[in-house]
């Protein structure tokens, strides 16, 4: 009886750290499935958003000192495409990606803190 007390009380500690995780994915304020790499936050005061059901344009602006551009670029390069997204191009400071009819650009702002822009645009 003590075993399966035991195995009851680990696979419920188990279920909870699966659905409730410590390092909980983040995404963009109007861009629900755009996460935000970690050491990274939204400055929402600078977010643009308007759209109809046939064309949109969402534009959100992210901010760190911890973390450079590279680092950025990296996690959006390997996350993206997980997420549906089809890499595109990458220049000195932009990266961007096609899905469904719209365009995903990531640019690089500022260096110090670092600044990113993202901007989606429907091909409409």
């Amino acid at each position: 009886m003590n075993y399966i007390l035991k195995s009851l009380i680990f696979i419920s500690f188990s279920l909870l750290l699966f659905v409730c995780p410590a390092n909980a994915a983040h995404f963009i304020d109007g861009l629900e499935d755009v996460p935000i790499p970690t050491n990274m936050q939204q400055i929402s005061t600078d977010n643009i958003s308007f759209g109809n059901e046939e064309s949109r344009l969402v534009e959100a602006y992210l901010t760190s000192s911890k973390i450079g551009f590279k680092a950025v670029e990296k996690f959006y390069i390997d996350t993206l495409p997980q997420l549906g997204w089809i890499f595109q191009n990458k220049a000195e400071n932009r990266i961007s990606f096609y899905r469904d009819g719209e365009n995903l650009e990531i640019v690089r702002e500022k260096l110090n803190p670092l600044v990113v822009r993202i901007t989606l645009k429907s091909q409409n």
